[in-house]
């Protein structure tokens, strides 16, 4: 029996295709192992989106070449995800220890290779294969995870390489969504959280048609299920039909996720965003509006070429006037391929830095100010790890896992990860909050 070992970075995309690798394996009779010296093969699932990313990946496939050279027995060297599909060649050349490289969707043929003894198959192929339904191994005792709804992107954002990485939008047939959310119930998953590169689009590619409200109505039948989180939404996609669904849906957290990326027309323009500044302050508005208790979450990129001392304070100013709950911010990076990596008025690293950190700054103080007015809230909260002394860890239905805040609690009873229970809030810093189990 082949020991396995996993070793995923980047975002949950990677580490939904990591589960769907690790169920191949297991049904080839393989064991995965929490230790990677344990191992006969390793794996490393890369990310390749942004140089830091990149830099990450880079450092922990050497890490991997340390192990498998100091191991007495001979290990197997894998490299998958999308730094492998983006740069296979110059990786090859590079790091010659490692045995067997694969793009992003090779996981047919994935397990046949990797458990053969032709170590010099690398399969690095086309990205444009269809979003199948397959079955994943979840860690033991997970209780969140999340459901790939769509691969790819069609959109043509100057600064993103993920179209050329992960090929055009593919969207997963309607019942295999349902079949593997169901799967998942029935493995004891509790927070569902539904993920694509635009999630807003699914269905239009196979059905024509936008089907993401009609989806999410028959994920919210599925018992066991009982938090549904949106992210990745774009604001052109959100449509009155889907603001309904989630309005009326108790299951649906009164959460979203946009990534809007900027506000000055400028900088969307030279983006080649499909969204203007009056399309997002409208569609925030009206989201507010019929669903009073929305949590917007957003992520934004400051420092892009031609992006202006203007185009800054348009972008502060649309920070502490329209508070957004959650909200981050990257420093731009180039990337090789990108229609951004040759446009000119690139800036210095110090003063994207600095505009971001000045973006930052005035978000911690919006932040600060609207969790001030949970104080005295009472909130259902899922735990996510005992801290010992009876305080728990959670979040809110308004926060997602490892990303937005965390709600420490003194807690009246024992619990296990997954539970929801419901919490008063007594004090609260710029992201987190601390509270109290209550009985009502």
């Amino acid at each position: 029996m082949k020991k396995i070992y996993i070793d995923t970075l980047g975002c949950d995309k990677n580490t939904y295709d990591s589960q769907m690798l690790a169920a191949e394996l297991e049904k080839h009779g393989c064991e995965l192992v929490d230790f990677a010296e344990e191992a006969d093969v390793l794996i490393v699932n890369t990310c390749g989106f942004i140089e830091d990313a990149k830099t990450e990946s880079i450092e922990h496939i050497f890490e991997m070449v340390n192990v498998k050279n100091e191991s007495e027995s001979e290990k197997k060297l894998v490299v998958t995800g999308c730094l492998s599909q983006r740069y296979h060649a110059e990786l090859k050349d590079e790091i010659p220890e490692v045995d067997i490289f694969f793009g992003v969707n090779e996981y047919e043929s994935m397990s046949d290779i990797i458990l053969g003894d032709n170590a010099d198959k690398d399969e690095v192929g086309e990205t444009e294969d269809d979003l199948k339904y397959r079955e994943r191994t979840l860690p033991e005792g997970e209780y969140s995870a999340v459901l790939k709804i769509a691969e790819g992107c069609n959109n043509a954002c100057t600064f993103c390489a993920i179209p050329s990485i992960r090929g055009k939008y593919r969207s997963k047939k309607f019942e295999d969504c349902i079949r593997e959310a169901q799967d998942l119930a029935d493995a004891g998953i509790k927070e569902l959280v539904v993920i694509a590169q635009d999630t807003s689009q699914y269905g239009r590619d196979l059905y024509g048609k936008l089907r993401l409200p009609e989806l999410l109505t028959e994920l919210c039948k599925i018992d066991g299920i009982e938090w549904i989180r949106l992210m990745y939404v774009y604001d052109n996609g959100i449509t009155d039909e889907l603001i309904d669904v989630i309005a009326n849906e108790p299951k649906i957290c009164k959460y979203i996720d946009i990534p809007i990326q900027h506000v000055a027309d400028n900088v969307l323009n030279r983006m080649k965003r499909q969204s203007s500044k009056k399309s997002i302050i409208a569609c925030i508005n009206k989201l507010r509006e019929r669903i009073p208790e929305i949590h917007i979450r957003t992520t934004l990129l400051v420092g892009f070429p031609g992006e202006t001392e203007e185009d800054v304070a348009e972008l502060l100013d649309f920070i502490d006037t329209m508070k957004i709950d959650r909200l981050g911010a990257f420093a731009f990076s180039e990337e090789e391929g990108t229609a951004s990596f040759d446009m000119d008025g690139k800036l210095p690293e110090e003063v994207k830095q600095a505009r971001r950190d000045m973006v930052m700054e005035h978000q911690c103080a919006v932040s600060e100010a609207l969790n001030e007015k949970k104080i005295g809230g009472v909130f259902e909260v899922m735990v996510d790890e005992y801290e010992g002394e009876n305080i728990y860890v959670g979040r809110t239905r308004f926060d997602a896992r490892e990303i937005d805040c965390e709600v420490s609690f003194a807690a009246l009873d024992e619990h296990q990860p997954g539970d929801i229970v419901k919490v008063r809030i007594d004090n609260t810093y710029e992201y987190d909050l601390d509270g109290e189990e209550v009985t009502e």
